[in-house]
């Protein structure tokens, strides 16, 4: 399965990280299936993370986001790479996603209803995060809480689907054999266009 136009999305706030190393070894395996892949770094954009208004008031969307904006427009599947950092994802990219994935871009809500419209159906996804601790033991103690805000609450909430996730922990003290071998499995998702 090759030939994805393929969007990556860093969320990682750093520009010296696993998570960019992650993205990398992504970028390389789907280069070399010749698929179409551009790439997000949320820490490169210039933007205010704070939706201030909330829906009330329409804040003017920087030039970075109305171009992350049509980059995910143009994606038939996206890559968020990102650390667990208290249970949930960087505050940078909880404001990317706030102001972004917005309604009548992502969403829309219909009239006198409790229901929405799904705006970017036809795409998929794939999370990939880092944490500290077991990914078992995040399943099992916190039931993946970040996989489930990002992956139900926000991509399938617009219509993205199906998610796939992968959880790599514990980054905390792991050894070089143990990061060369998922960024090893990563370009070979890259490759495999996951």
């Amino acid at each position: 399965m090759t030939g994805k136009k393929i969007l990556i999305i860093n969320g990682h706030p750093g520009r010296l990280s696993y998570n960019n190393a992650l993205c990398d070894a992504y970028l390389q395996g789907a280069k070399r299936s010749g698929t179409d892949v551009q790439v997000i770094n949320i820490h490169e954009l210039s933007f205010n993370p704070n939706l201030q208004y909330g829906y009330r008031q329409r804040t003017e969307l920087e030039p970075d986001l109305l171009d992350a904006q049509q980059k995910i427009l143009w994606a038939e599947h996206l890559v968020w790479v990102h650390p667990v950092w208290w249970g949930s994802y960087p505050a940078i990219m909880k404001g990317f996603i706030d102001r972004v994935f917005l309604p009548g871009f992502a969403f829309k809500k219909r009239d006198n209803s409790v229901w929405w419209d799904k705006l970017l159906k036809g795409k998929t996804a794939t999370i990939i995060c880092t944490m500290d601790q077991p990914a078992w033991y995040y399943m099992l103690a916190y039931k993946n809480a970040s996989i489930n805000a990002l992956k139900k609450l926000t991509l399938e909430f617009c219509g993205i689907k199906p998610v796939n996730t992968v959880a790599i922990g514990p980054l905390r003290l792991s050894k070089e054999k143990y990061r060369i071998k998922w960024l090893k499995k990563i370009e070979n998702m890259g490759l495999r266009n996951k």
